[in-house]
């Protein structure tokens, strides 16, 4: 229903300029409690809208995308290998999130580095994502993100640290322009190889965890590649429920969109459906601008 009177509201008017795509978006942030931020770019025309845009918010697992682009971006340089065994031992097991701690809780296994970036995307695991920074460190991933001039972003703490202490989360924190920045690097092909760009957004597509959220906005079939961030709930506060992904118009143009609800008491339901109307908002503005 959220998304439904947004996207009316937005298109009674029968035009989308870009200050009735801000009032809606601001608007929306003010509907679910907590603090609410959001970007949005169509990559190929540079128009945009945020509401919070330079504020900082907790990334949880969005961060694994910065982390796999360094991981790759090593792959790239002949220092790792896609096909190389990475041992796994009982400290590396995180208690998150974590398909291989619930296969393997107390280590003893040996995994791919390909299986380690696809667990850490598709499945958002944890362990996955610590044994990652293991071989990249964090402020490596932080220079790497640097590196394509996004600045609004930083890379500190492993999933075992946020555990321990949900306010560390605070230290992986993100603008939503700067997630939007950096999946137009990525889109854009910055700092990655063609081959583990097609690769990284074929395991973004890929993903079905966070499907009421970005996707939940969108029309069923549209392509959307994304990671999700989620803090867990405790006494009735949760920090971060994040999506940022790249959707692909009808048209075939980008829209590279970045979600962040932070500090919310609202249920999870009311968390996600904020997310999906702002992504339905965003879709149907710059689609009917076509139109």
């Amino acid at each position: 229903m959220m998304i439904i009177l947004a996207i009316a509201g937005l298109l009674a008017g029968g035009t989308c300029p870009a200050g009735r795509i801000h009032a809606s978006l601001d608007s929306l942030s003010r509907s679910v409690d907590g603090r609410i931020g959001v970007a949005a770019m169509v990559l190929e025309t540079g128009e945009v809208v945020s509401v919070r845009g330079t504020e900082r918010f907790p990334m949880q697992s969005v961060y694994k995308l910065p982390i796999a682009m360094g991981v790759l971006a090593r792959v790239d340089r002949g220092l790792l290998r896609l096909d190389q065994p990475v041992a796994i031992d009982s400290a590396d097991i995180a208690p998150v999130h974590s398909p291989i701690r619930e296969k393997y809780p107390h280590g003893g296994v040996t995994l791919s580095l390909r299986e380690l970036l696809a667990g850490a995307i598709v499945e958002s695991d944890g362990t996955a994502s610590d044994v990652l920074l293991r071989l990249v460190p964090a402020s490596a991933v932080t220079a790497f993100v640097r590196s394509l001039g996004v600045k609004a972003m930083h890379i500190v703490a492993t999933e075992k640290a946020m555990a321990r202490d949900s306010m560390v989360q605070y230290r992986n924190w993100s603008t939503p322009a700067g997630a939007v920045a950096l999946l137009r690097a990525l889109q854009n092909g910055r700092g990655l190889s063609a081959r583990s760009r097609a690769l990284l957004l074929g395991w973004l597509t890929q993903t079905g965890i966070g499907a009421a959220r970005l996707k939940g906005g969108l029309p069923a079939g549209t392509t959307v590649a994304h990671k999700t961030g989620t803090d867990r709930t405790s006494g009735g506060l949760t920090r971060a429920t994040n999506d940022i992904g790249l959707i692909t118009l009808p048209d075939g143009r980008h829209l590279a969109i970045a979600v962040f609800v932070a500090d919310s008491r609202a249920d999870e339901t009311a968390r996600e459906g904020v997310i999906a109307a702002m992504s339905g908002v965003a879709w149907h503005c710059y689609t009917e601008s076509r139109n």
